[in-house]
């Protein structure tokens, strides 16, 4: 993974190149709408306060759990040891980018909702409260961490949701044959370019025009923006948007030539 400093300049680097966030001088009508009503969207949706209040708690937690780590580890605290306090701080994907995955599942309204990489489960219950009447399956490799968001979602009264746990090689190839179609998945579960990729072709198998694939930490190192390099040049992948912390893929056959943009956010 890249140092501190070097993701600092690599941000300084995406914010002076990429396009300005406001929609300006997009010719893609469909990203046009993706920056003006989900990117940019303000409105405070209900579940908002709850979740974050979930967030705030879980961060107060010094429940020390053992973590059994099937990715690349983490930037701060690479022990298998953790508290949950610890976890919230660190590894929860921030308010800001929770936020706007939950607009995007309740805009395009996607029936299958699968995420790699359950945590403590904010971004779940986001998901989940997109739409009730869908499921959501998240996988998490580490029991502990499973338990903890399984109480989170109880408590947040989330009936919607189904964890699967252990190891995603084992179980991924499974979950997704068992789905009609891959409608949105979230991929933030391993950091290294070869197992992104894998789940990548592996989720291809059950994705329609309408599908939505978001790879977190895109720039984390190396091996990350080879994987999203790979990724966005797919042969399958006719739209994707770098939003520097999470990439953004589309599948849509209307549109004829594939397009890459990069937008501040």
């Amino acid at each position: 993974m890249y140092s501190s400093f070097k993701l600092a300049v690599k941000y300084v680097q995406y914010f002076l190149t990429a396009s300005n966030g406001k929609g300006h001088g997009v010719h893609s009508p469909f990203v046009f709408e993706f920056i003006t009503k989900i990117l940019n969207a303000t409105t405070e949706y209900a579940c908002y306060k709850n979740i974050e209040q979930l967030r705030q708690q879980l961060k107060r937690d010094n429940t020390l759990l053992t973590i059994e780590d099937f990715g690349a580890g983490s930037r701060v605290h690479p022990s298998y040891k953790r508290k949950v306090s610890d976890i919230a701080t660190s590894s929860l994907k921030p308010k800001k980018f929770s936020q706007l995955l939950f607009r995007v599942a309740n805009f395009y309204k996607p029936k299958n909702i699968l995420e790699l990489g359950t945590s403590l489960g904010v971004t779940t219950a986001y998901l989940a409260s997109a739409n009730a009447s869908n499921k959501v399956i998240t996988m998490e490799g580490a029991k502990e961490v499973a338990a903890i968001a399984r109480k989170n979602f109880q408590q947040l009264h989330l009936s919607n949701i189904e964890i699967v746990e252990g190891d995603f090689d084992i179980n991924l190839s499974r979950v997704v044959n068992d789905l009609s179609s891959v409608d949105f998945a979230f991929i933030d579960g391993n950091h290294r370019k070869e197992p992104t990729i894998k789940y990548f072709e592996q989720l291809l198998s059950k994705t329609t025009n309408n599908s939505i694939l978001v790879f977190d930490d895109i720039h984390w190192s190396g091996e990350m923006e080879e994987a999203w390099k790979y990724i966005k040049q797919h042969s399958s992948v006719t739209l994707s948007i770098d939003l520097f912390f999470i990439g953004i893929i589309f599948f849509r056959h209307e549109q004829f030539e594939k397009q890459h943009f990069s937008i501040r956010f």
